[in-house]
């Protein structure tokens, strides 16, 4: 076979931008994380036009049809011309999802955590230790029914 019939899987992943280096796409193959037509693949494995290739990069699974060959890099505009991706909206919005419930109480790009953010959050459990009774359900059966009436009706 010609090179321009076929190319090997590494290598056309890093080409159309998948991966940022052969060597993470050739690692990636070799975590079975990549699936040509349904099957796990080696590095080496040779990608033709019509297959569907399955790039597992957890979370979520990309699902890509090869419309073209690439063996060189190619810049990002182009790579339209080359594949197509076929993703479900369903495994974009798991991603989202991913994203937007991380870990809510630092802001992006503060970093990890100091010695004395840790301090002043074991400062802050310790005093709020103690008002667990403004939580517990049990004190609703102590409120009075008129005063609860009496609310609902302002």
């Amino acid at each position: 076979m010609s090179t321009l019939d076929s190319v090997r899987i590494d290598s056309f992943l890093w080409a159309v931008r998948i991966f940022k280096t052969r060597s993470l796409a050739s690692a990636s193959c070799k975590k079975n994380r990549v699936l040509i037509n349904g099957v796990e693949v080696k590095p080496s494995r040779l990608v033709k036009v019509g297959d569907v290739v399955v790039v597992k990069k957890p979370p979520i699974s990309y699902t890509y049809k090869v419309l073209q060959i690439a063996k060189n890099r190619m810049g990002a505009k182009s790579v339209t011309d080359y594949i197509e991706d076929k993703t479900p909206k369903s495994e974009y919005e798991q991603l989202e999802l991913k994203r937007i419930s991380g870990f809510v109480g630092r802001v992006k790009g503060t970093g990890r955590p100091t010695k004395r953010d840790r301090r002043k959050l074991d400062d802050f459990q310790e005093a709020t230790a103690g008002l667990d009774f403004f939580f517990d359900n049990d004190l609703e059966d102590d409120y009075d029914a008129e005063w609860l009436e009496d609310d609902e009706n302002l």
